[in-house]
């Protein structure tokens, strides 16, 4: 007979067999310094486990080490809101029933908003969707300046202006990285065309490059402390960007202190030996599917792979090289996958529908606003008759990486019909087809004449006609892989807006659309207001703004020109852009977007920094801390502003500088500050502005370096770059 033994008396017995004490390894510690953590976990692993962690082992996932329990990092595109989930070895969708997401606006709405702490608080809200599906790294936000107004991905961007777009980009990736979710800041860089992006080598001028290309970049790097930041496709002084010795080591990691990962975008990755000396240290999405049965073909034959690894292994690649690739995605990993003060997150929660609306509806351009026909009081009107497919348009499909499966959208006729209730009617007017190469479509075979017909005809009834036009997210319109082919409204709304406006004088156009177009008929309509895409809660947040609910407060973060040859990089021919010979050439040089329209007399249609709203505001006169700034100094002006109308709303304050007189050529005024002020009606505010040396600073060639020259600067105070509200003088010893 056995004897059973108690489990007091088994409990001893463990207790003796077991060592005296177990020492936990420092990378399993989740209190010690991440630093601690790097170099323990980097001295267990071997060659090979190094070789795994550098590159995919999925389409959206690169390899942890099973052995120490190091988890991999799960990656999923942004930067509005989590992709549906993607099949582990191809890009097909997984099917997934529970991925269905909030979609935030664009984030040329975001930058639109001229609002830091808004920002703060997409950063918060998309990271914790990302949180909750549990993925580690958030491919974006984008910092791309806009060069080209027909640049496909300018949606995903903030704008023309470094300033503006590093100043929004920071709050965003400070909070989303609070939460233990790495930002991936794309693309870096030159990025500015969609057409050849694959082979495009980029000239580019080196001051140019330091004054407009590179800043964003760089203050999410040093403000923010972003996690990892992710190469781009084109090619620059002869290296591809996603294994560029100057750009990615001399730059972005040596002066720039980048201690993050750098990720190779889908498919950037051209050369073993290129990639493992000249930065790049994660290779994603590089030629194969990974479902072969030929393993030679699969994840393990990447670039930074087994190639790597061979070439490691005879020496031929020092093996700090390697090193120093694993400390970064080992930090990453640590920073995210393994911080164990990252927040679980939730998804489609009432807090991020309501961030979604706050960011629309400040984000959201009044251009135009004749005889206050904005807002529409909800009975003003008896029939009020909406023209256009973008009503209808579920505009969160479309655009390449960043198509979000929303758990809902609210259309534009939706929320408007909400407000107004039967006074509302409805007429296609045009027609845009799918958001993808779909050739099987039924109402392609539709007449678009007809349409245009049925949409004439019920003009004739209607008191208002409201059209909800602009771009889409269909292929070569606000779509990765492919560029707008005008300047033009696509699907012929110049020509029906023209014609609705005869026949009905009370007109209100109403856009979405992540760039500029042209407004060959903006003297025919009463009111434009462009919204730029708006998320999941697009129709109520647009409903609130023409009911006057909210009142808009957004300013446009590029220029509008009145013709697409106006704009710089259309003025040396093809070399400028789409380029030749797969070359494309910046001879303009420092002069993009706004640098340009004021520096050389070219008059926009709307200009940069420009926006309306339902009250009025009047700037005071800025007052100077002190008229000379010594070399280690700083200035602070001090301007007072009034809500002068009847209507609470925000104003944006824009702070520009010029160089009086300077050894070299330079626009004749920068963005360099801003600030929004809400305001009661009749309510005054005083905003406070540091300029400070840097501010003055431009790139000398000759010495490689930023110089700021001694002399009499200004100091403009500004509602837009062409609306100067005052000015002051200062000078720069």
């Amino acid at each position: 007979m056995k004897r059973k033994l108690s489990v007091t008396a088994l409990s001893m017995a463990f207790a003796l067999a077991a060592p005296a004490q177990i020492s936990r390894p420092v990378y399993l510690n989740p209190d010690a310094p991440v630093e601690a953590r790097v170099q323990d976990a980097l001295k267990r692993l071997t060659v090979h486990e190094k070789i795994k962690l550098i590159h995919a082992q999925s389409m959206f996932t690169s390899a942890g080490v099973h052995r120490l329990g190091i988890r991999q990092l799960n990656m999923s595109d942004g930067p509005h809101g989590v992709r549906a989930e993607v099949s582990w070895g191809s890009w097909n969708t997984a099917q997934w029933t529970n991925d269905s997401i909030c979609a935030f606006p664009s984030l040329t709405c975001l930058a639109a908003t001229w609002n830091r702490d808004l920002s703060g608080e997409y950063g918060h809200a998309v990271s914790e969707e990302f949180a909750f599906r549990g993925k580690d790294v958030l491919l974006g936000p984008g910092t791309t300046i806009c060069r080209v107004p027909l640049n496909g991905r300018s949606f995903e961007y903030m704008g023309e202006d470094p300033c503006l777009a590093g100043e929004m980009a920071v709050p965003y990736i400070k909070r989303a990285q609070a939460n233990g979710v790495a930002c991936c800041l794309k693309h870096f860089a030159l990025n500015n065309q969609e057409i050849d992006r694959f082979t495009l080598n980029v000239n580019v001028g080196e001051r140019a490059l330091r004054e407009i290309y590179l800043p964003a970049f760089k203050k999410c790097v040093q403000q923010a402390g972003v996690w990892s930041i992710m190469g781009s496709y084109p090619i620059w002084n002869g290296e591809h960007m996603c294994h560029n010795d100057s750009l990615l080591n001399k730059i972005l990691k040596k002066e720039w202190g980048f201690d993050g990962v750098v990720i190779s975008d889908w498919g950037g990755c051209h050369d073993t030996w290129q990639a493992a000396m000249n930065g790049l240290d994660i290779e994603m999405g590089t030629d194969t599917d990974g479902k072969t049965e030929d393993r030679s073909q699969g994840f393990d034959s990447y670039r930074m792979a087994n190639p790597l690894e061979k070439l490691i292994v005879e020496g031929r690649i020092p093996m700090s090289v390697l090193d120093d690739k694993a400390e970064r995605v080992l930090r990453t990993i640590f920073r995210t996958a393994m911080n164990p003060r990252k927040v679980v997150g939730n998804q489609c929660s009432a807090e991020h529908y309501a961030v979604c609306k706050s960011i629309g509806a400040e984000g959201a351009v009044l251009l135009k606003n004749q005889n206050n026909i904005l807002p529409i009081a909800p009975g003003r009107y008896k029939h009020i008759l909406v023209v256009g497919d973008n009503a209808v348009r579920n505009m969160s499909e479309g655009g390449g990486s960043s198509e979000l499966k929303t758990k809902f959208d609210i259309s534009p006729l939706d929320g408007l019909r909400a407000v107004y209730g039967d006074r509302i009617s409805f007429a296609r007017g045009y027609y845009a087809g799918r958001p993808l190469y779909d050739e099987v479509d039924p109402l392609l075979s539709d007449s678009l004449n007809r349409l245009k017909a049925e949409a004439l005809q019920a003009a004739k009834e209607a008191d208002l006609i409201v059209f909800v036009g602009g771009l889409n997210k269909n292929h070569k319109q606000d779509c990765e892989n492919g560029d707008r082919e005008s300047y033009d409204l696509p699907y012929g709304q110049n020509e029906l807006i023209a014609e609705l406006a005869k026949v009905q004088k009370n007109i209100v156009v109403l856009t979405f659309g992540g760039n500029a177009f042209a407004t060959p008929w903006i003297n025919s309509v009463k009111g434009l207001m462009h919204c730029w895409y708006l998320g999941s809660m697009s129709g109520e947040t647009l409903a609130e703004l023409v009911s006057g609910k909210q009142n808009p407060s957004g300013k446009l973060p590029v220029t509008f020109a009145k013709r697409e040859a106006d704009y710089p990089c259309f003025q040396f021919g093809k070399r400028g852009y789409p380029g030749v010979d797969k070359q494309v050439y910046y001879d303009e040089g420092i002069y993009v977007g706004y640098r340009w329209f004021n520096t050389k007399g070219v008059a926009p249609q709307f200009p940069f920094g420009f926006g309306l709203s339902y009250t009025t505001f009047k700037y005071g006169k800025p007052v100077l801390s002190a008229q000379t700034m010594n070399r280690d100094g700083k200035i602070t002006l001090s301007v007072p502003v009034t809500n002068t109308g009847r209507m609470a709303g925000k104003e944006v304050v824009e702070l520009f500088v010029g160089d009086d007189k300077s050894s070299e050529d330079r626009p004749k005024k920068e963005l360099k500050n801003f600030a929004k002020a809400s305001l009661a009606p009749g309510e005054t505010k005083t905003v406070h502005f540091d300029i400070t040396r840097e501010d003055l600073e431009y790139w000398s060639e000759r010495t490689h370096g930023f110089v700021a020259e001694p002399g009499t600067f200004t100091a403009y105070v500004c509602a837009s770059e062409t609306d100067v509200r005052a000015s002051a003088r200062f000078e720069l010893k």
